[in-house]
């Protein structure tokens, strides 16, 4: 098991990104208006919460979101940047539970909570491996 003994509670990442045409809910198909997609808003959220681990993970060892409940409560047009923080509220051995939320600069545009487990990178990637055999 990953030694995360240096992790604590209220330590924070961050990560931004710019809103460009391409991570727009028209282009990523999750809606029919121009602004910042969810789904990109999802994913600045848990690189901040990568952010946040970065440093603390054992060798070989990484962390998967496994958990998101986020609410995105205001629009943000093409050409702002979003922010993401991400704050550890939870350490339970492998289990990492972080507070998230952003903002484009003008608005607090999203917020919420995310979890992340860390793993065994070379056991992970072998259960991947086997997945992808070809089944009969």
């Amino acid at each position: 098991m990953a030694d995360l003994s240096q992790l604590r509670i209220g330590l924070v990442g961050t990560a931004s990104m710019l809103v460009t045409e391409e991570r727009l809910a028209t282009h990523v198909g999750s809606g029919n208006v121009p602004v910042f997609a969810s789904p990109m808003l999802i994913a600045v959220m848990e690189a901040a919460a990568v952010d946040c681990l970065d440093g603390y993970m054992p060798a070989e060892h990484q962390s998967l979101g496994v958990h998101l409940d986020v609410t995105h409560s205001a629009p943000t047009p093409i050409g702002l940047t979003v922010t993401a923080t991400a704050t550890v509220k939870a350490v339970d051995g492998r289990k990492i539970t972080f507070d998230v939320s952003a903002t484009d600069g003008i608005d607090r545009i999203g917020s919420g909570v995310h979890t992340r487990i860390i793993v065994d990178t070379p056991r992970f990637m072998a259960r991947i491996a086997a997945k992808s055999l070809p089944r009969h």
